[in-house]
């Protein structure tokens, strides 16, 4: 179900083009706090649109509802940050800001008169079935909203509605017609299957070796780097109570129960004696890093040698990412934690990725010249069959066909059948994307008589899809857009 959704989230989004005052009663979801550029006061600016904070909160709390509907109650924040939630939030707004623009562009408004009707007929301010402005303001403020950003926003969508109601896609007989006669064209067809099951790949060393010498800049060594390192193991020191109680005074909202309350120092001592010795800790390495890069270690702090790569590392990827940063005018790193233990590195060497030996490379070779060598046997393998093979014939078929083809999946003949009905060939053959190729020669073909068929919804949804994408292209050309929060 995650996969799925994951790949087509962007059909799930029900609202990218106009929200819905759906939140009315949907409770309230957040994501914690984010960092701002220079417009504290904004979180993006389409042309001359600005999006707030409160904005993107009350989209994202509105999808979060969505999609937890969708899963029956299983969404959490985790498959939020999965889905990019806060990402999908966001482009939705950046896309109602570009139908905004446009519509300033053309001077189009919504009047009071039309924003009070609207309100009006919302069931959900009634009261012994009439609008009540008493519930009208309770409801608002059970979900945390005043009337006036209530209103800006319903406004807003209401501008929406009336820009996009000047934009209307219409469809014509003759579309429908030739829809209608596409889907309706059927073909009797003989077809063979060729797989690379039947392929068979000479893998001597002699034929991988001059496969590898074609391309074995493509495996090279991963960079390696030579280091030494001096380790600080942490210190435990025992304190007195006036250093406990000294420290606890200065640092107390550092100590808090499961339900955020202040710890008394009593229930807290254990855990300011470890904040205190991991104080400690880093103050000696600190102490260590300087001494080891002006030279003069103490001499009971053993210096050890170590070479690192991507592949061969030991002490982490924090740890060669701060190595990967240094130089030899800046060779020293400052103390980081491994395992309770600071580590204080010097690079001496960096090595630079050199083409592997074959013998090195070989395990890397051999899928890669197996995945070529059968696409090119089984190519030549489809060719030389083509004009004298002889295999299955089905019943007439349509590219809307949903029995599976015997020996192809449903999905594998969905796309065999899309396409077939896009060739213009009477006998070729059509590789697929799980590595087959089938052979097709087709013997009849005729015009299927469905009366009950109508294509124009079909030809409105893609008329429609098709306009808003270049709407919205033309839009993203017109309109800039400025983002000031970071991480979206």
């Amino acid at each position: 179900m995650i996969t799925w959704m994951q790949r087509h989230k962007k059909w799930l989004i029900i609202t990218i083009w106009i929200s819905t005052i759906a939140f009315i009663g949907a409770g309230f979801v957040g994501w914690g706090q984010y960092k701002y550029g220079d417009k504290a006061s904004a979180v993006a600016k389409v042309g001359d649109v600005e999006i707030s904070m409160s904005e993107l909160q009350k989209t994202y709390s509105r999808l979060y509802q969505q999609y937890n509907q969708m899963m029956q109650g299983n969404f959490d924040e985790e498959k939020a940050k999965q889905f990019g939630l806060q990402k999908q939030a966001l482009q939705q707004l950046i896309q109602q800001a570009y139908l905004l623009n446009l519509a300033q562009s053309y001077d189009l408004m919504v009047s009071d008169l039309e924003l009070f009707k609207v309100i009006k007929s919302q069931k959900v301010f009634y009261k012994n079935g009439a609008f009540d402005k008493d519930t009208y303001k309770q409801v608002l403020s059970q979900n945390r909203m005043t009337p006036k950003e209530y209103e800006t926003g319903l406004r807003r969508e209401l501008l929406l509605q009336k820009t996009l109601a000047l934009l209307p896609v219409k469809t014509s007989k003759n579309e429908a017609k030739i829809l209608d006669t596409l889907l309706n064209i059927a073909d009797k067809i003989e077809y063979k299957i060729l797989s690379e099951s039947m392929i068979s790949v000479d893998t001597s060393d002699a034929k991988l070796k001059a496969f590898w010498e074609s391309m074995k800049n493509n495996f090279m060594t991963d960079v390696s780097y030579e280091i030494n390192f001096v380790k600080q193991s942490p210190v435990v020191k025992e304190y007195d109570e006036a250093a406990i109680t000294k420290y606890y005074q200065a640092n107390r909202t550092h100590f808090k129960d499961s339900e955020g309350k202040i710890l008394p120092l009593k229930e807290a001592k254990e855990a300011v004696i470890k904040e205190l010795n991991t104080k400690a800790s880093k103050d000696t390495a600190l102490r260590t890093y300087i001494a080891f890069k002006k030279g003069k270690l103490d001499s009971s702090i053993q210096k050890e040698t170590l070479t690192v790569s991507a592949s061969n590392n030991p002490l982490g990827t924090e740890v060669l990412e701060k190595i990967k940063s240094l130089s030899a005018t800046k060779p020293y790193a400052k103390p980081v934690l491994v395992n309770d233990t600071y580590y204080i590195i010097e690079l001496v060497k960096t090595n630079p990725a050199m083409p592997k030996s074959f013998e090195a490379a070989r395990t890397e070779v051999l899928p890669l010249y197996l995945k070529q060598k059968r696409k090119e046997k089984l190519f030549e393998l489809a060719n030389n069959s083509l004009a004298t093979f002889k295999g299955k014939t089905t019943d007439f078929i349509t590219v809307s066909s949903l029995d599976a083809m015997n020996g192809l999946s449903k999905a594998e003949t969905a796309e065999f059948l899309q396409k077939l009905f896009t060739s213009d060939k009477k006998r070729a053959f059509i590789t697929l994307k799980d590595e087959k190729v089938v052979l097709y020669n087709i013997l009849e073909q005729k015009l299927l008589n469905n009366k009950n068929s109508n294509q124009s919804d079909v030809i409105t949804r893609l008329k429609s899809t098709m306009f808003s994408e270049g709407l919205l292209k033309t839009l993203q050309n017109k309109y800039q857009t400025e983002i000031f929060i970071q991480g979206l």
